[in-house]
């Protein structure tokens, strides 16, 4: 399993960055959100990054249809806003708070670029999970258009056991903050739906699902 601190949405700040530095960047720039608020709106300029200390986090845009698509669901650890370093002026996507309470640590850019700088580990992970962010992207659209609901659900089981988990005996074991609700949305259906699938694959003897951790007998069944 790979255990690389950027994979996926997996950049974690704790484990990357000194524990007084990271301690005192909270007490200076720490701040609060409800469930349902949005931290910033499509247009809205490009100045900060944003680490999640506690709670949850979901990106969003919407179709011209008015269907909402959700790119990225995130918790702890885990950054986003991060096109801004690439040149993004303005934002194109909806950041809202899915949990409460949901707390962050916005970061300047001018602050970001010096964090970089002073650990190389840190910034070559923030460029390779930008990188990384827009092929999953592209493969999940892909997916969206061309493969069936079970397919979807199956394929991100395999990412988050690839990317996160950790082998035990014949068992693949993902540690995970996500509800039902949360695995629809990211692969584009009904939770009902989610539901069903889980409940099949568990029938199979292929996964035993809990709210905080999935257990995977075999990749190769998925």
């Amino acid at each position: 399993m790979s255990n690389s601190i950027w994979c996926f949405e997996n950049v974690n700040l704790f484990q990357i960055l000194c524990p007084h530095k990271l301690k005192q960047y909270q007490k200076d720039h720490f701040e609060g959100f409800k469930k349902g608020d949005v931290i910033y709106f499509p247009e809205d300029s490009s100045k900060s990054i944003f680490m999640v200390s506690k709670g949850k986090v979901k990106i969003v845009s919407y179709s011209e249809e008015g269907e909402e698509i959700v790119k990225a669901i995130l918790g702890k650890g885990e950054i986003f806003g991060e096109k801004a370093l690439l040149g993004e002026e303005k934002r194109d996507d909806y950041a809202l708070a899915c949990m409460e309470p949901t707390e962050l640590c916005p970061m300047k850019l001018p602050d970001m670029y010096e964090l970089m700088r002073q650990n190389e580990k840190f910034g070559l992970s923030i460029y390779k999970l930008i990188g990384y962010r827009i092929k999953k992207m592209e493969r999940r659209f892909e997916a969206l258009l061309y493969k069936d609901v079970k397919t979807r659900l199956c394929e991100f089981l395999k990412e988050m056991a690839e990317e996160n988990g950790i082998e035990s005996g014949s068992e693949v074991i993902v540690n995970h903050f996500l509800t039902q609700k949360d695995f629809a949305d990211l692969i584009g259906t009904k939770r009902e739906t989610v539901t069903r699938l889980f409940n099949e694959l568990k029938q199979d003897g292929i996964i035993k699902y809990t709210r905080k951790e999935i257990r995977i007998r075999g990749l190769e069944k998925l």
